[in-house]
């Protein structure tokens, strides 16, 4: 065979336009994978713009939470608690047997700021019961304001009613606004790290070192009536703070939250953060109002904030040990 017939006889590799086969197959490929890649980052861009605004929303709910507002103090309706009280202070009796003693140790008129150690979770019975005992001593149309966690008066359902008993969001301002008004206060200073507090530390009062409360009074100059308070923390199985937890999920950053708290509680049995509402054990509560302690006159002019701090701690120490010892069994009291 001479080699012009070999030439011919060999299969063409070119196509009519002059690419070979493989040659369209890897553009068309190429078309493909740029088309996948388009679509790719159109969906990394949607899931990014999305992303964007979740962060946006809760961004702007934390800032809603983060900033406190200013209190209104006529929030606070004594109509709405005169026709409340009777029912409420009948559940606290029957439910928590709310024992209440040593009333007659808050002066009888001008502000004062009543300091209590925190017991039970967010459903607090301490908060529930002492604004009754105290509208029932004292009557309905003296002023009586309570701060708590911002979270907890902005709270659907319950906060407009903690609200009208006086509740306010924590700050020193509007404790400050508070007590300028001529009002009793009380004030939580241990809030949620002494609130969340293990079952079995219930017998401690635990403020974790935060002594703006004193500060308060000697810039008012008012006295302070420790409030020591038993049974809160057998209201629930507390396990753990859980302040690893809210680190974790830089609550503490967004929600001035610096606990995360898991226990075991009805319905749901075991609760991490005790924000979805649970029933409280109807635990015995025990409040002891100590003697007022007039910071000037014991510590002199210019008291010594911890000298100060050391001694309302041993004080209500004392107490709350006291009111331990005449518990017999858990919950019942």
């Amino acid at each position: 065979m001479s080699d012009s017939a070999r030439t011919r006889s060999r299969p063409s590799n070119r196509g009519r336009n002059g690419s070979g086969p493989d040659d369209s197959l890897l553009d068309a490929a190429r078309e493909r994978v740029a088309g996948a890649a388009t679509a790719q980052t159109g969906l990394l861009e949607a899931v990014g713009t999305l992303a964007g605004l979740a962060g946006g929303v809760a961004g702007s709910l934390a800032q809603r939470l983060m900033s406190v507002p200013e209190a209104d103090l006529d929030a606070r309706d004594p109509d709405y608690i005169r026709e409340s009280l009777p029912g409420l202070w009948m559940l606290a009796s029957l439910y928590f047997r709310a024992e209440i003693r040593g009333m007659q140790n808050i002066p009888e008129k001008g502000p004062v700021l009543l300091v209590g150690n925190h017991s039970g979770g967010n459903l607090s019975p301490d908060v529930f019961v002492f604004p009754l005992a105290f509208a029932t001593h004292f009557g309905v149309e003296r002023r009586f304001y309570q701060l708590a966690h911002n979270l907890v008066v902005s709270w659907p359902g319950i906060g407009p009613m903690l609200r009208k008993h006086g509740t306010v969001a924590a700050s020193h301002a509007n404790a400050a606004r508070a007590l300028d008004s001529g009002a009793a206060l009380l004030v939580y200073p241990g809030g949620d790290y002494e609130v969340h507090r293990p079952s079995w530390e219930s017998a401690k009062v635990d403020f974790g070192g935060r002594k703006g409360f004193i500060s308060l009074a000697l810039d008012k100059g008012v006295p302070i009536v420790p409030v020591v308070t038993i049974g809160g923390q057998e209201t629930a199985l507390f396990l753990s703070r859980g302040e690893w937890l809210a680190r974790l999920l830089r609550l503490d950053t967004l929600l001035r939250l610096k606990v995360l708290p898991i226990m075991i509680a009805p319905p749901w049995g075991l609760v991490i953060g005790d924000m979805a509402g649970r029933i409280p054990l109807p635990a015995k509560i025990t409040m002891e109002v100590m003697e007022p302690i007039e910071l000037r006159e014991e510590f002199g002019d210019d008291p010594d904030v911890d000298e100060v701090y050391d001694e309302v701690i041993t004080r209500m120490q004392g107490t709350l040990t006291a009111l331990a010892s005449e518990r017999r069994f858990p919950v019942i009291g």
